[in-house]
């Protein structure tokens, strides 16, 4: 059958967004809309990269999902997985990980169904975790020993986000102190990097007794947002966006910024991807399916600051 102008649009269209940026053509990339897509870089580009922030989940978006088809620990999952907890506590959190997990990503629950049962899981970990008297000098030992890998590729996404002095604003449900400790390892933590995730309260003998202010949790990193507004107030002058997540949750991580002009969406889609790819392609403008690597997002990169 012939196909109809729209269709022959969509293609003309990717094809010549294929051109710009070479690696929208890679097997990994899908794109629902690529004229939108075309006319968001467009209008970044002409702003220049002197208004452009990053924002970005950091479990499962800057952090690889698996790793020679072995999943890869998120900031929770190497504190479960290393030494500084009890066998007890392991099975605690691994029970909590097989009972949530499931309805975190099940489609057919709203946010609102999932909402209260995502703030049982974090809420009963986090208490499992003081329970253990974590000493804040392991923290250390417990990332370095772990197997959590950053996106192949991070090294040129940090380096050039920090050479172009654009800010990268990191929203976690994860452990900040963890989380810090990963990127500080890989050597990446450069003066740009702002994180907002959940943080460890140690006592004044390094011992953890509580975890600090509001809990952030996968659906409510919009009111992270909004509450680090006197943040976003410096980068008011930044209404540009470049938006990554690998879950629904993270579409609201930019909802704090005020007098937004553009924001490019890029999500990763690891896992139950028949599913759940319908509901990624009508949110995110560019979904990257079983992609580990950076590249796609650093491309973007490129093209926004002029380097080829």
């Amino acid at each position: 059958p012939a196909l109809t102008a729209y269709t022959t649009n969509v293609i003309l269209t990717a094809a010549s967004l294929c051109l710009l940026i070479p690696e929208l053509s890679n097997p990994s990339v899908c794109m629902k809309d690529p004229q939108r897509v075309q006319d968001i870089l467009h209008s970044m580009v002409k702003a220049g990269s002197n208004t452009l922030q990053v924002i970005s989940d950091f479990d499962m978006t800057l952090t690889r999902f698996s790793h020679n088809g072995k999943r890869c620990p998120t900031c929770h999952n190497i504190l479960d997985n290393s030494k500084v907890i009890s066998a007890d506590c392991k099975q605690q959190l691994d029970h909590l990980l097989h009972t949530y997990y499931p309805i975190e990503i099940d489609s057919s629950r709203s946010v609102e169904e999932k909402l209260p049962l995502m703030v049982e899981w974090w809420t009963k970990a986090h208490d499992l975790l003081v329970e253990q008297k974590i000493r804040k000098d392991l923290l250390a030992e417990a990332v370095s020993e772990s197997e959590v890998m950053l996106r192949e590729g991070f090294q040129l996404f940090f380096d050039h986000l920090h050479e172009h002095s654009i800010p990268l604003l990191i929203f976690s449900a994860g452990i900040g102190d963890i989380l810090e400790e990963v990127i500080r390892q890989a050597g990446v933590f450069h003066s740009n990097v702002n994180v907002f995730s959940n943080y460890m309260d140690f006592d004044e003998s390094g011992v953890l007794r509580a975890f600090k202010g509001e809990l952030i949790h996968i659906y409510n990193k919009r009111e992270g947002a909004l509450l680090n507004t006197g943040h976003f107030q410096e980068l008011r002058t930044r209404p540009n966006v470049l938006l990554m997540g690998d879950s629904l949750g993270d579409l609201s991580m930019a909802d704090g910024v005020q007098d937004m002009e553009n924001i490019l969406k890029i999500g990763f889609l690891n896992d139950k991807v028949e599913e759940r790819k319908r509901s990624y392609l009508d949110s995110y403008d560019i979904v990257l399916i079983k992609d580990e690597t950076l590249e796609v997002p650093n491309a973007v990169l490129m093209h926004l600051t002029g380097n080829k």
